[in-house]
């Protein structure tokens, strides 16, 4: 997939998320941010079946999913996708931005739709703010849809099975909020599709901005095709001797 395709691509993916986002973000404010759909009974459900191990794992998977761990992983995407040490530099800064200012952007709806948490008494682990979108789904789609699109550049035709682990790695951050009980599930959702509306748009802009080389093999770095170098006769001008 070239430059232009892949930021077509990316400019669907964008814009279909931010459809599907903007949507729900106008229900949510327009119900007042009473539960939504299906959000009782994810809750309700979660608050019946928390046998104690699932507790214990459900928070190690929801902390992987803020603080200074997204932000290591970023950088490692950065690293990944660049070929020279400049480039790894300038992707590490790309991606550091990309999520810090899709957190500002997500913490600016949070504050403006000034949705309450489901009850405290449902809750299993520390939560603060705001409850809509969900910062920790966010966080961790965010840096999962990062680290993706640093392997399918480096390695377009491999990959695959780790690129399936971030994602469902991703997925489980969010979903770990609905069972730990500090998340309303609608709120999961809007994460994700915050996240993937932002990435879509950022990487998009990268596609068209960034130079050539960082997204293409150079000439320098393509495999040079084999001459063939028969023995000469120094003495022959080339010409083979006669037998």
């Amino acid at each position: 997939m070239d430059r232009r395709d892949a930021a077509d691509l990316l400019v669907s993916v964008a814009l279909g998320a931010w459809a599907a986002f903007g949507v729900l973000a106008l229900v949510v404010v327009g119900r007042a941010g009473s539960p939504l759909w299906l959000d009782d009974g994810f809750l309700a459900r979660s608050v019946g079946h928390r046998p104690e191990v699932a507790v214990t794992v459900a928070r190690g998977v929801t902390a992987s999913g803020t603080g200074v761990v997204p932000y290591i992983l970023v950088v490692l995407a950065g690293i990944v996708a660049g070929r020279t040490v400049r480039h790894r530099l300038l992707a590490a800064v790309i991606a550091l931005a990309c999520l810090g200012s899709g957190q500002a952007l997500r913490y600016a709806v949070m504050e403006y739709a000034h949705r309450a948490r489901p009850p405290r008494g449902d809750w299993t682990a520390h939560a603060s703010g705001w409850s809509f979108p969900s910062g920790h789904t966010t966080t961790a789609a965010l840096t999962a849809g990062l680290l993706i699109a640093a392997l399918t550049l480096r390695r377009p035709r491999g990959g695959t099975s780790l690129r399936i682990a971030v994602g469902c790695w991703a997925l489980l951050v969010g979903l770990t909020r609905v069972f730990l009980g500090v998340h309303w599930f609608t709120d999961v959702l809007g994460g994700w599709l915050f996240a993937l509306g932002w990435l879509g748009t950022y990487l998009c802009a990268a596609a068209h901005l960034l130079p050539a080389p960082f997204l293409t093999r150079t000439a320098a770095s393509a495999p040079q095709p084999m001459e063939n170098h028969a023995p000469q006769d120094p003495g022959g001008g080339g010409r083979s001797r006669p037998a």
